[in-house]
This record gives structure tokens, C-alpha cells and sequence, in this order.
């Protein structure tokens, strides 16, 4: 933001959020139906451990964790925090929890939620249910018990595994069942940040077992009350899983990950109009001379966009080595491709 604004950009280009559209950049508007499938009431923060070096503490979310102090600016640190602690360990722990997800909590819907009804009922773009990454059979278990005990988890006791995806599912459906008896959406976004940059965090005979069931019952259910666009979310490599996804109604995926290897042409030509895809512009080029960004974005968008089911866009957020008049470039080659000037 401040080398952009120091390169010619309006101070006020960009709102706090861009999710709901930017006029400047000439970005579509979208909107979110910010229904509360999280813990509540969450934990209570607290402070373990404190020193001149770094702080323990548990969050909100009951996680335990290291952070450092060194190098922090404006409550950015220069490293990862080193995660200490999760809230489940164990069956107790999951029975402890599961009464911080009661569906019937009045606050899971927003005050405004007549008004928003009202106001979405003649909208000219695109709803969706919940907002993104907040739900999603991999990311919630393992938040509640991080990445390396969950690993274990589906060998060691599986069946904690099935009842906790059981419980997810129907807790998902009843919370959100109001919501879709009043708005109609037009897509729902699972949550799951399930790979790595080589592949999946789990193998498909796991997502097999213990999450192709949940999926098919939530998006039954979705699909039952006219939510007919469902993508998933995820970083990394996903391809070992897409052909299970499409098994269980997912009808796209985001990002397409290129620094993972995600190649957006090769997955069209290998799933075709079945698989729609967000994502798949390699934004380390952007930081580069004006002919690779051509290479970049007009070396793919052409074809892609013609073949339709896709979204051209960078996979996370613009990093700070692309200068501003490099990201109005790659906009205007965008709208290039999308207009058929290519």
C-alpha cells in the first residue's frame, strides 16, 4: 500500500476490505451472508508467558502459541508462531467443545440479518453463503488439534474422527438451515487449506473414508435449497483429490495454486467444463519487466477464458515487489483477454 500510494496511487484506491468489490481497480462486486459457524462463546485470551524475546498465550480459539516479539511492526511479526497447545487432545476434550456449537446460539446471525434479507433479495451479484475461510472438514479439526495431531488422529482413533465430522456436518446444516430457508445463494465455499506444495496433508484414501461422505451430505443439502456452485478452498497441490471432489458435487476449486504446480491449462484439458477454477496467474512474474507480464497473463487468459469456468486472478495477495504501474499493466492485459482483444 504505501509503495503503491508513493508510485501514483489514490490514497483511498483501496478500502479496508476489497471483498466487497473496488470501483478504482474496476473489480466486480460480491457479497457474504456472515452467518457464525465458530465457537461461541470463544476462549478467553490469555497471557502464559511473557518476555523481552516473546509472549504465550492462548487465543480466542483455545490454540496455545509462541510468538515472537523481535521485528514486530504494526502487529506484524517476522516469523510464524511456534503452536504449543490445542484444545483437543482427546474424546473429553471433543465433548467439552461441542458445547461451544450449539446451532440454536441467537448470535450466529447478525442483527442486521432482516435487513440484509431485504437488501439481497433484488441484488445484481453474486451471494455467498458464510464468508471465506470459515468452515470445512479438514480446517475445523484442525484448528481444534493442529496439523500433526490430526495426522495421527484418523489412524490412531478413528473413530473420534468419524463422530467428529458427523457432528461438523450436522451442525453446519442445522446452523445454517435458517439462511437457507430466506436468501437464495448462489455459492458456498468450503474451507480447507487441505495441501501442501507436493500434495495433500492427507491421502485420498483418508479424504475416501472419513470426508467424501460429509461432503456429499452437506452438498445434497445445499444443492436441496438451490446453492448449486460449490468450490473449495485450498492452497497447495489439490490434483490428487480432484477427481473425489468432483465425485462429491464440488464444482470448482480456489486458488489454482501456481507456486504448488497447479496448472490451470493442463486442469482444463483434463477435467474440462466439470471443474471450474479461481486463481492460476503466477504473481512472482508481476514483479518483473512488462514483457514477461504479457508472457504471463496472455500466454494463458485467451484460451481459458474462452473455454469459460474461469476466474483469472493471483493465487493469495499481490506481493510488495510489484510495482504499482506493473499491477495496472497486468489489469489492462486482463481486460485485454476477458474483451477478446487478445
Amino acid at each position: 500500500m504505501e509503495r503503491w500510494i508513493g508510485e501514483g496511487m489514490p490514497p483511498n484506491a483501496v478500502p479496508q476490505s476489497m471483498f466487497y468489490g473496488n470501483e478504482f481497480f474496476g473489480l466486480d462486486k460480491r457479497d457474504f451472508a456472515n452467518v457464525a459457524v465458530s465457537m461461541i462463546p470463544a476462549f478467553e485470551p490469555q497471557v502464559l508467558e511473557e518476555t523481552e524475546r516473546y509472549v504465550v498465550a492462548r487465543d480466542a480459539r483455545g490454540i496455545v502459541s509462541k510468538a515472537m516479539k523481535i521485528g514486530t511492526v504494526r502487529g506484524t511479526r517476522p516469523s510464524m508462531n511456534q503452536y504449543l497447545g490445542f484444545p483437543v487432545r482427546n474424546r473429553a476434550d471433543f465433548e467439552a467443545l461441542k458445547k461451544r456449537y450449539d446451532p440454536s446460539t441467537p448470535t450466529r446471525y447478525p442483527k442486521t440479518w432482516a435487513e440484509d434479507v431485504k437488501r439481497w433479495a433484488d441484488r445484481d451479484y453474486p451471494l455467498c453463503l458464510l464468508t471465506n475461510g470459515t468452515f470445512g472438514f479438514y480446517s475445523a479439526p484442525r484448528q481444534w488439534m493442529g496439523t500433526e495431531n490430526l495426522s495421527v488422529a484418523f489412524y490412531d482413533d478413528p473413530t473420534l474422527m468419524h463422530d467428529i465430522l458427523e457432528f461438523l456436518a450436522d451442525f453446519f446444516m442445522r446452523t445454517v438451515e435458517r439462511a437457507m430457508a430466506e436468501v437464495k445463494f448462489d455459492y458456498f465455499n468450503f474451507f480447507e487449506d487441505l495441501a501442501y506444495k507436493t500434495g495433500p496433508l492427507i491421502s485420498p484414501k483418508i479424504f475416501r473414508e472419513f470426508m467424501l461422505p460429509r461432503y456429499k451430505r452437506v452438498i445434497e443439502f445445499l444443492r436441496g435449497h438451490g446453492c448449486d456452485l460449490i468450490t473449495v478452498d485450498s492452497d497447495g497441490n489439490l490434483e490428487a483429490l480432484i477427481p473425489m471432489l468432483l465425485e462429491a458435487g464440488v464444482t470448482g476449486i480456489w486458488p489454482c495454486e501456481i507456486a504448488a504446480g497447479m496448472d490451470p491449462v493442463k486442469l482444463r484439458k483434463e477435467y474440462g467444463q466439470a471443474l471450474a477454477l479461481s486463481g492460476g496467474i503466477d504473481k512472482r512474474l508481476l514483479a518483473r519487466d512488462k514483457r514477461t507480464v504479457e508472457r504471463e497473463v496472455m500466454g494463458k487468459l485467451p484460451w481459458l477464458i474462452e473455454q469459460g469456468g474461469f476466474i483469472p486472478t493471483v493465487d493469495h495477495t499481490v506481493p510488495p515487489d510489484v510495482s504499482y504501474q506493473n499491477f495496472l499493466y497486468y489489469l489492462e492485459l486482463k481486460r485485454k483477454a476477458a474483451e477478446g482483444r487478445g
